[in-house]
């Protein structure tokens, strides 16, 4: 159940509840608005035969992400969820604003607390796929889609890996930094090495990759080269060292920093902003590379990279070959909402909504 694109008649299989490691406590409202909670008990007690449509939309263009997720918590925790219908696009469809995405009918006792958290759910993960394909689109307009590294681990609560790795899937990052993001569809997190690894070999990054390569020979050699802040010459270092070996080197230069290149030739100076990591160094680094024959090495590059940034590069035809990207690609900036519509079949709903049936939903069985 951990790969995603098993296939039973041409469907992609939808993930299930043994999927998601729920809290128990949803069952008891712990997550629920407390307004939630008192409506259920008041509607049991007064209006306990009563059938609702409740249906979920956004406002903006987007790639949907938690329908799975939502479904297997209503089967999980809604009161008879047999005895429910629900209605649902899927996890990768693309959304346009206001289109409805799910619905669930029946008893609003059985299931109407949970509205809040479907809608976090679907929020949270349609956000982080979302994010992610903008970025995919941006690294890809050279006509090559270049791959995206998905480093979200330092930038949210490590209990959201999981499900930002899953939603970055569906997004299109197959290549993520750890284990846990790649939980739900069944591979393993990649990565070489970090800045610390280097300080413990004294700055010495050839001494650094050996021992790294030495430990994990099996690994595709991609050397992180800013540590000194002189990536040519470090890079150039560990290429003659390794040299078909190396697979690639990453940058990932401070924002508050301009490295040495600049510093021996400040004549490139005064027509960009030389800090971090910028054009006019990653077509140095290449071409200082390629000038010592190492053509096959690739450049990664990583460290406050979005969707704006990449396609920047990539209209200048930076050369770059991967993007690490992190803190971007977790901002929520999708919500959703969930309305009742539909009161015993008869439309029913709160000023300025309606039932909008949408012919792509599908009835989940």
């Amino acid at each position: 159940m951990k790969e995603i694109e098993l296939k039973l008649q041409g469907k992609i299989k939808r993930l299930t509840n043994k999927t998601f490691k729920f809290d128990e406590r949803i069952k008891d409202g712990w997550f629920s608005a407390v307004y939630f909670l008192k409506t259920k008990e008041i509607i049991k007690k007064y209006k306990p035969n009563n059938t609702v449509t409740m249906q979920f939309f956004q406002k903006q263009h987007g790639v949907l992400c938690g329908t799975d997720e939502v479904i297997a918590l209503v089967k999980t925790f809604a009161e008879h969820p047999e005895e429910l219908e629900i209605h649902s696009l899927k996890d990768g469809d693309k959304i346009t604003p206001f289109e409805t995405v799910l619905t669930i009918k029946g008893p609003y006792q059985y299931f109407g607390y949970l509205e809040g958290i479907i809608d976090g759910i679907l929020a949270r993960r349609t956000s982080v796929a979302t994010n992610v394909y903008n970025v995919m689109k941006a690294a890809s307009i050279s006509g090559v889609q270049k791959p995206v590294i998905f480093m979200g681990d330092r930038d949210d609560h490590f209990t959201q890996q999981a499900g930002d790795g899953y939603a970055a899937y569906i997004g299109g990052s197959k290549a993520q930094a750890t284990h846990a993001m790649n939980e739900w569809w069944g591979k393993k997190g990649m990565g070489t090495m970090p800045h610390a690894l280097i300080q413990l070999f004294d700055g010495d990054v050839v001494a650094a990759a050996k021992a790294y390569h030495e430990m994990f020979p099996e690994d595709e050699l991609i050397v992180l080269v800013d540590y000194n802040n002189d990536v040519v010459i470090d890079a150039l270092k560990v290429a003659h060292e390794f040299g078909e070996k190396l697979k690639a080197v990453r940058i990932d230069t401070s924002r508050t920093m301009i490295d040495q290149y600049f510093v021996r030739h400040p004549e490139v100076l005064g027509t960009f902003d030389p800090r971090g990591v910028n054009a006019p160094l990653v077509f140095a680094l290449r071409n200082a590379l390629d000038q010592e024959g190492f053509e096959h090495v690739k450049i990664v590059v990583s460290g406050g990279f979005n969707e704006k940034r990449i396609h920047e590069f990539e209209e200048q035809q930076v050369p770059v070959d991967m993007y690490g990207v992190g803190s971007s690609l977790l901002k929520i900036n999708i919500g959703f909402t969930g309305d009742n519509v539909e009161l015993n079949g008869e439309p029913c709903a709160k000023a300025g909504r309606r039932l909008r049936p949408n012919p792509r939903l599908e009835k989940v069985e």
